[in-house]
């Protein structure tokens, strides 16, 4: 079968049957056009010639390019997946990734908000007194106080709020869903927005709309969350999955059980969570370092 062939086909089944998000897709795709490139360049066209020597050789390539370790890894998961998709398809017979490694990540622990700077948000005056502020002012304490992934804030709906349980249904990675527990405060701005968004005509039905009711998109979440944090907090990013590190890390520093993180979270694995644990040790030597009177005495 030829390369692009089982590629089309590949891509179609994440989509329709899989549900896998638009940007998935867009992932997958570059990272696969990438890799049928490399092939066509050493004149291999169909799926059964390009081996685990072609795609080590691609990986050496994509290394020598200077592409970030990550980004690498990311490329090799989406050719992991179609490779696993080809062989239950039965179109080949065998683990051509299994003698490809992935490279080794530099250790990196993430960027988290401080709980001082993210307490800013409470502040009276932060926020306009319009639409579009309340909607701003919504959002930032969502992310921070539930730790959702921005492509599932995208996905909320009016529906996905539950008053009487103080709960949000979330779909997650995979289509999964899982129900988070909001405090009062937060399900009480839920109300106050959506008083204000029923006074827009044929307002989206998605949870967050514009100013013109039509739903916000990925880009305007980035936006929203840059125009407020880089005015109250020094971390050396600002995005909204700095939102979610936060959450998880000011959980485990009060003495959150780390499994039920990752159920809030909606982490598959257990060591996807643990992450955080590094953090909260890292919170604890600042801490020492910054507060015990012996710390800095030479």
């Amino acid at each position: 079968m030829k390369l692009d062939v089982a590629i089309e086909r590949f891509l179609n089944y994440i989509s329709t049957e899989r549900h896998y998000s638009e940007r998935t897709l867009r992932n997958y795709s570059w990272s696969l056009q990438l890799f049928a490139e490399h092939c066509k360049a050493n004149a291999v066209e169909e799926i059964e010639e390009a081996d685990s020597r072609l795609v080590r050789e691609w990986q050496m390539s994509l290394t020598e390019q200077g592409l970030h370790p990550n980004t690498i890894r990311l490329h090799l998961v989406a050719l992991r997946t179609w490779y696993r998709f080809m062989r239950r398809e039965g179109w080949i017979h065998t683990d051509v990734m299994a003698k490809v490694r992935n490279p080794k990540l530099p250790p990196r622990l993430p960027v988290t908000f401080r709980e001082s700077e993210v307490e800013h948000l409470y502040d009276a005056g932060l926020f306009a007194d319009d639409f579009a502020g309340q909607r701003d002012k919504l959002l930032l304490r969502m992310l921070y106080e539930t730790g959702i992934r921005r492509s599932e804030v995208l996905m909320l709906t009016n529906h996905s709020i539950d008053f009487s349980s103080n709960s949000i249904k979330v779909r997650g990675k995979g289509n999964k869903e899982r129900m988070i527990p909001i405090e009062n405060d937060l399900a009480q701005n839920i109300r106050d927005y959506f008083a204000l968004k029923e006074q827009i005509s044929d307002a989206d039905e998605h949870l967050f709309v514009r100013p013109n009711g039509k739903a916000i998109s990925y880009g305007d979440v980035g936006v929203i969350v840059k125009r407020y944090m880089s005015l109250l907090s020094h971390a050396e990013k600002i995005t909204p999955h700095v939102f979610r590190h936060t959450f998880a890390t000011h959980l485990l520093n009060e003495g959150a059980d780390i499994s039920a993180i990752k159920e809030l979270l909606g982490h598959a694995d257990i060591h996807t969570t643990e992450i955080y644990t590094h953090v909260t040790r890292e919170h604890i030597k600042e801490t020492y370092k910054h507060a015990h009177p012996r710390a800095n005495k030479k």
